[in-house]
């Protein structure tokens, strides 16, 4: 495993995380708390050392999972979690998978920071990220002047942002004051075949000096390399509601796995898997620190951890991938830009 720290900070983490989602909440499938324990512990072993949940999956369990798993290893790992979502007065999956109503007021961040550190059974957070803001809430002083005391007084070593849940328009003024104005770490959706909110941050973050981290970086599943064009989602996996009906899962499907064939390139006598070579075309670019794809099973947490044992993409092939994404990937009709 590699390891690479946050922009200008001193929160050194391994270059593949481990997003707690998919064991801290049963939207992947996942139903039984020891078998989320158990792929926690085993990517501690494959030397991942950044965690990244959230006071909100599952209730509360997207923490104590963590403290159950690594009892005894606190500081061998690196904690990050979120707040924001008023979970307390709006408990239990929401309809929909909608949002549920978020909470910024300093009162409100003092309380639940003292839950989290319960829950994670430690003194300190690591990295404490605003879930999903706004930009209202990005520029309300209040809320960041609280976030500085939390951190003077050791509560939190940093605070940062994640932005979302998906990817929307509205998240390049969001990003801008997070990285920009606020200078503080921020999580976005990027990955090759959905580049559009991490294109503009890059340089901005390069010029401030800070550290981004991706999630979903294979494309909700398409850069796994394993999906085919009769692959099906059950009702209790999140993908469900992604692609809900015939018509919109056939061309959600259809469409990425053309893409997806346009890149076997990356592949093709490189010692590189699909999967490996999405994380490493995302690490290739020195501003993102961490990367968190969807763990719910060993065979695939052994794949990405042995992301950091390929080989880096070549200059040439990073600049390919840019130039099939500017031409989405060759999927125009004819005569299209």
């Amino acid at each position: 495993m590699r390891y690479r720290t946050f922009g200008t900070t001193d929160l050194m983490v391994s270059e593949v995380g481990f997003g707690v989602w998919t064991v801290g909440t049963t939207m992947w499938g996942i139903k039984d708390e020891a078998v989320g324990v158990r792929l926690l512990q085993k990517a501690l072993d494959l030397g991942i050392t950044f965690y990244d949940t959230a006071d909100v999956y599952g209730d509360g369990l997207g923490e104590t999972i963590l403290a159950k798993a690594f009892q005894g290893k606190r500081d061998r790992v690196v904690y990050s979690t979120k707040f924001g979502y008023d979970f307390y007065n709006h408990p239990g999956v929401q309809p929909g998978q909608r949002e549920r109503p978020q909470d910024w007021r300093p009162e409100y961040l003092r309380k639940v920071c003292e839950e989290s550190l319960r829950r994670l059974g430690t003194d300190r957070i690591d990295l404490y990220q605003l879930h999903n803001p706004r930009i209202d809430t990005l520029r309300r002083d209040d809320l960041f002047a609280e976030l500085a005391r939390l951190k003077e007084a050791g509560k939190i070593r940093h605070y940062g942002a994640t932005l979302g849940p998906a990817i929307d328009i509205r998240q390049a003024a969001e990003g801008t004051c997070c990285v920009a104005e606020r200078r503080m770490v921020t999580q976005i959706i990027y990955n090759m075949l959905e580049q559009q909110i991490g294109q503009p941050l890059i340089p901005l973050a390069k010029q401030h000096g800070v550290g981004l981290m991706v999630r979903v970086p294979h494309s909700s599943g398409l850069l796994e390399g394993r999906y085919t064009g009769e692959t099906t989602f059950g009702a209790d996996d999140h993908r469900f509601f992604r692609v809900n009906t015939d018509a919109r899962k056939k061309a959600w499907l259809d469409d990425g796995l053309k893409k997806v064939a346009r890149l076997s390139f990356l592949t093709e006598g490189t010692g590189r898997t699909t999967a490996q070579a999405a994380i490493r075309w995302i690490l290739a670019e020195p501003c993102f620190a961490c990367v968190l794809p969807n763990i719910y099973a060993e065979e695939q947490l052994r794949e990405f951890a042995g992301a950091s044992d390929v080989p880096d993409l070549t200059p040439d092939e990073v600049r390919m991938v840019g130039e099939l994404y500017a031409r989405n990937f060759d999927l125009q009709p004819a005569g299209a830009l």
